[in-house]
């Protein structure tokens, strides 16, 4: 589904009095359209819109009074923000500073803003989603000087951090009777929290408070510890040994975040933990078991086209398992950072050049090469671990998302590794395996149908015969509660649709948006989330993978808006 088209009027508006240049930028960029679900995702609120920031009066830029600024502000960082940059300086959208804005001029920016474009930019006030006063204020806003957020410092996150149990305080062996390997944790997005389900009883452990949405968890080499960082860039250690698991640490690392992880090198074991930040740009090395900052890199710099760029943030992380190294994507730069932890002081670092907006991504079935996706390029990036090299990059289809993959032997070309789309119904293969099938190798093998675009994930199992995807941004209801499974040896014959928010059996009229399958230990269940509104019912429902039925609910009034969830054995081992 695309946005609707401006009228004739309002493109009229935007195009009078443009440079020729402009003018065919913009049609140029109008054959190029942006998805809705491409810009529900991209304008997701930042936990910036509520951080104190400076107003820097513009004497050129139209009069804003503070309370109006404050606002803007509040808008943009809800809205605007995640395609735009923090700085305004362009991000997966165009940039937004005076030097442009103000040529433009307040008439233009509110036809642009209320109408959109083609583009991608979203049609805000025809969509409802703003008024014509909100329509009016942003575009004074963005001919303002954009304000600046404090940047975070080692000291101010060593400020922030808590041990609410020493190291030499907790177990020294598991006091619980819990079968760890499969136990859930499942991000409660709008409440702040994890809940920590027992996969064997489906029952909850415990709900542990977080900071706010939570975006992944992921386990120590040895499974004991737990780490969840939110959006507002808070970590928390969970120690999985005690009585009833529990935070032992915590620490806010910036003001907006995404990814952490930990040290999986042989030796390493537990020992180092990496978080990396939206805001400040920039990543954060620590002490694995106390959360203690150690040491904070920029990522501030040079983009793979040259430029360079005053915030690339960064997303996805993943611990290398032949080195001591974790490999850190920089979204806008395109560069992917071979960390060497092994000496803090002394930090090494390779840094590979790939292609701009690195997002998220997996290893392959060998462990050894770690395949990203530059999302609005379009592209896989493969990195081969091992020699810390650009293996390739794969053209895939439009705005790939596929989590941490999905990896399974196809009948014909050996390993693959799959990724769905927000920007289209594709669901890729890339042959993997260099050695056996080198012929297949970082291609695209085979491209199939899904249900459509807004697709986050895509997953499998070494024991299962499926290939499980969901569509939870699709803006057709019938989509976002379904999802996709198909016959790893029979791709050909299509999907099976899968009504999952049907056998949640939900009372109230909520979104019901099925979201991020993700498998037991055992692989013989599949683990869905029935996400709605904060203020509506939502579900765990549990398929059976082999008969691909309804197995168990979940039903709490704890969970609230459930989305993610990381089996603990699955993600210690990279099983996906």
């Amino acid at each position: 589904m695309k946005f609707p088209k401006m009228s004739a009027l309002a493109q009229g508006v935007l195009l009078a009095g443009l440079p020729l240049a402009a003018s065919l930028a913009w049609a140029d960029a109008a054959s190029k359209p942006v998805t809705q679900p491409e810009a529900a995702y991209q304008s997701a609120p930042s936990p910036l819109a509520g951080e104190e920031m400076y107003q820097n009066i513009n004497p050129k830029a139209p009069p804003m009074t503070k309370a109006e600024f404050a606002r803007a502000k509040q808008i943009y960082f809800e809205r605007c923000a995640g395609c735009h940059g923090v700085l305004r300086k362009g991000a997966t959208g165009k940039p937004l500073t005076p030097d442009i804005t103000l040529g433009k001029g307040t008439e233009y920016l509110k036809v642009f803003i209320a109408y959109g474009s083609p583009a991608g930019m979203p049609n805000w006030q025809t969509s409802g989603e703003m008024s014509p006063q909100d329509v009016d204020l942003m575009a004074r806003y963005i001919q303002q000087e954009p304000p600046t957020p404090p940047e975070y410092s080692l000291a101010d996150i060593e400020k922030s951090r808590k041990v609410l149990i020493p190291v030499d305080q907790r177990p020294t062996r598991k006091l619980n009777n819990y079968n760890l390997d499969n136990l859930f944790s499942v991000t409660l997005r709008d409440a702040g929290e994890v809940a920590l389900i027992d996969g064997d009883s489906k029952q909850i452990i415990n709900i542990v408070k977080t900071g706010y949405a939570v975006h992944i968890s992921r386990l120590s080499s040895s499974g004991r510890y737990l780490y969840v960082i939110g959006r507002d860039a808070k970590v928390n250690l969970i120690d999985l040994w005690m009585e009833k698991p529990d935070t032992v640490a915590e620490v806010k690392v910036g003001l907006e975040a995404r990814s952490v992880e930990t040290s999986k090198f042989k030796g390493w074991e537990d020992k180092i933990a990496v978080a990396g930040t939206y805001w400040p740009p920039q990543f954060v090395i620590m002490d694995g078991d106390t959360l203690k900052p150690r040491k904070i890199v920029s990522t501030r710099g040079m983009t793979v086209d040259n430029e360079y760029h005053p915030e690339p943030r960064v997303a996805s992380i993943v611990a290398s398992h032949y080195k001591p190294e974790f490999v850190i994507n920089a979204k806008e730069s395109g560069k992917i950072m071979m960390v060497d932890y092994s000496d803090l002081n002394n930090l090494k670092t390779t840094t590979i050049d790939s292609a701009k907006f690195l997002h998220d991504g997996g290893f392959d079935s060998s462990g050894r090469y770690f395949l990203v996706a530059a999302n609005a390029s379009n592209k896989i990036a493969v990195v081969d671990t091992k020699l810390d090299k650009l293996a390739a990059l794969v053209d895939v289809g439009k705005t790939p998302h596929p989590g941490r993959g999905a990896n399974f032997v196809h009948p014909k070309y050996g390993p693959v590794w799959s990724t769905s789309h927000l920007g289209s119904d594709d669901v890729t293969l890339i042959g993997t395996d260099p050695v056996k099938h080198p012929q297949y190798a970082w291609k695209v093998v085979a491209t199939f149908k899904g249900q459509g675009g807004g697709s986050l994930f895509i997953k499998t199992h070494p024991k299962s015969k499926n290939l499980w995807v969901d569509t939870p941004l699709n803006p057709d209801a019938k989509v976002s509660q379904s999802a996709a499974v198909y016959d790893i040896n029979n791709l050909d014959k299509g999907a099976q649709i899968v009504d999952v928010a049907a056998c949640a059996k939900l009372t109230d009229d909520g979104a019901k948006r099925v979201v991020q399958p993700e498998f037991n230990k055992a692989g013989d269940e599949v683990w869905f989330s029935v996400w709605s509104a904060k203020n509506k019912e939502s579900a765990i429902v549990v398929m059976d993978d082999k008969t691909r039925s309804c197995k168990a609910v979940i039903k709490d009034k704890r969970l609230i808006t459930p989305t993610g969830k990381f089996n603990v054995f699955n993600t210690q081992h990279d099983i996906y």
